[in-house]
């Protein structure tokens, strides 16, 4: 409910502190005071569009405040869910919007003192005030909130909230398969490279460290006939001469060393370690003799198998040259390889699985969306019956009231009653529209289209009184409702407007006097003029005051102790009929 709203220097208003109460806020006053200045108060703060032409003149800014209390009500959740994801909530359930207006300056919004864009002023202000009159603030003039109403009015919040859950679900899974068809036409590419490259590896039958090997064995055919000769130049350096007969060779000299060795151990036997040492080097140096020879002897130039080691030598670089700098690199790019195509095969299964899924999820919105229809298809013949008993208690049996639900057929959609595809999103399949007729045979027409102020506003207050445990915005406000409305009307639409006030708060300007008399709180607006200023003042009426206010109203500021005793009158029979009608 809005507790407190305070006006600083706007058009007349020099300085109110308006403190409101719960239930039904009346105010009245005379022609040009400043009521609606009031409520014109209430939308711009809602709404941030004031120019700073409205700036009282001699002041250099303008300021309004609106201190609203929140309630825990579950039918509210909306604007609670809204402030806590915008981080506006308080620690003390209260909402303060400050609206500054400067002149040639930029004018500043701030929510429960945290600056906010004016988009985000006008999302707080739908959720929290509809005011009902010639503004566009009006929620029910807005065919996107039709849909909310009927559905609370349906008690359908669970099945909407689950159709929602399923809703998000499927737009997940389809944005997967989306971002995995994307991708398919890359994945066919990949594939078709990787398999190619894992081909190309496989085929080379690499062994680790083969090129080293084949380098060597390459090297030593290139140098076979140098190597035969070396190794026959140490054969004969060591074992014999170069004409093959024994002679000064290293093995002769080494033989003459031996025997002269042992005649120094005949001698001295402490050099027997040294004979030993040198026999030893001479069966060694012979066993070397043999294998070099050995192997100058296995030597053999052979060119086929030059050409070949080339070759392969020749794949094996090629291959480094596009898979990595050694065979050990090559070999892990091919593991990797085969990894990236099992993933993509694994892509290719996922894709399948997600098309299943979004079928059954689409079958499954589809059975939800159809209870869904049948729900509201339900409320709107009850809402229908209930809107059209509120007419007749307001004497507007002449309009006709309609609560259009409709499909819209679609290739992609789901499907709906009579087994066709309909369109949808995350609140169904349904189409959901108010309609009304003015006069009798005239077409039903949407809400908005109703020319009158005063009818509109009636004839929303017949919904509001239809849809009162249903609706969500907390506060309703009312201006010129009593355009064009005698004395009887008016009694019903105060009665209406106070049983409305049980479940909302009520803020009412009115003219009628029988409206007047139901306020809970009533409160006067007027003009006072000081020197050459005039300034609008709002001040809250008590019971006297009440029926002076409501004498003036029936009979004019020079009214008689008649009018003030109708005025009583009018005054008992409204307090009786809320008695009556509190419990």
């Amino acid at each position: 409910m809005l507790l407190e709203l305070r006006v600083k220097d706007l058009g007349i208003i020099e300085d109110i502190n308006w403190k409101l109460d719960v239930g039904l806020n009346i105010i009245t006053g005379e022609t040009g005071a400043g009521k609606s200045l009031v409520i014109d108060a209430v939308e711009l703060l809602l709404n941030g569009t004031a120019s700073d032409d409205l700036i009282r003149h001699g002041a250099s800014e303008a300021r309004i405040e609106g201190v609203f209390a929140l309630s825990q009500d579950p039918r509210f959740y909306s604007l609670q869910a809204f402030l806590s994801e915008k981080d506006l909530l308080s620690e003390e359930d209260t909402l303060i919007i400050k609206y500054e207006i400067k002149k040639q300056k930029p004018s500043m919004v701030r929510i429960n003192g945290t600056a906010v864009t004016k988009t985000i002023l006008r999302q707080v202000g739908q959720l929290l005030v509809d005011i009902h009159g010639q503004s566009e603030h009006l929620s029910l003039l807005n065919k996107k909130y039709h849909l909310d109403f009927l559905d609370a009015f349906a008690h359908a919040s669970a099945l909407k909230n689950g159709f929602a859950k399923k809703f998000a679900q499927l737009r997940l899974t389809e944005s997967e398969l989306s971002m995995l068809e994307s991708q398919e036409k890359e994945h066919n590419r990949q594939e078709e490279f990787l398999k190619y490259q894992i081909d190309e590896i496989k085929k080379a039958k690499l062994q680790q460290a083969e090129d080293e090997g084949l380098e060597k064995e390459r090297r030593i055919i290139s140098f076979s006939e140098k190597l035969k000769e070396y190794s026959n130049s140490v054969h004969e350096a060591i074992y014999e001469s170069a004409s093959g007969h024994y002679s000064t060779s290293a093995m002769t000299k080494l033989n003459e060393a031996v025997q002269a060795m042992k005649k120094l151990v005949e001698l001295d036997a402490s050099l027997a370690q040294q004979l030993d040492y040198l026999e030893k080097s001479v069966y060694g140096l012979e066993e070397l003799a043999r294998d070099v020879r050995a192997y100058g002897d296995k030597l053999e130039y052979d060119p086929g198998r030059l050409e070949e080691i080339e070759s392969r030598l020749e794949l094996i670089r090629n291959l480094k040259r596009k898979y990595g700098k050694t065979i050990t690199e090559i070999l892990a790019f091919q593991e990797n390889s085969e990894k990236e195509l099992a993933n993509i095969g694994i892509s290719f299964e996922k894709k399948t699985q997600l098309k299943q899924e979004c079928d059954r999820i689409q079958k499954d919105l589809g059975q939800l969306a159809l209870e869904l229809t049948c729900r509201r298809t339900q409320a709107a013949k009850q809402l229908k019956t209930d809107v059209k008993r509120e007419l007749q208690e307001l004497e507007m049996s002449q309009m006709q009231f309609e609560v259009s639900i409709t499909q819209t057929r679609s290739s992609e959609g789901i499907i709906g009653p009579d087994n066709n595809l309909y369109a949808f999103n995350m609140e169904g399949m349904d189409n959901v529209e108010f309609l009304v007729s003015t006069n009798p045979g005239e077409p039903l027409k949407p809400l908005a289209n109703i020319a009158s102020t005063g009818e509109i506003s009636r004839f929303t207050l017949a919904l509001k009184g239809a849809l009162s445990d249903a609706d969500s915005i907390p506060v309703l406000v009312f201006d010129e409702i009593d355009i064009g409305v005698g004395g009887r009307s008016g009694d019903v639409i105060g009665r209406k407007l106070w049983s409305l006030a049980r479940n909302h708060q009520v803020i009412c300007v009115t003219h009628l006097p029988q409206i007047a008399s139901y306020a809970d709180s009533h409160f006067y607006v007027h003009k006072e003029v000081s020197g050459n200023r005039t300034t609008s003042i709002l001040e809250i009426l008590q019971e006297k005051s009440r029926l002076r206010e409501l004498a003036t109203m029936l009979a004019g500021s020079s009214y008689t102790e008649t009018a003030l005793r109708n005025a009583e009158e009018l005054f008992q029979k409204a307090g009786s009929w809320k008695k009556v009608n509190s419990t």
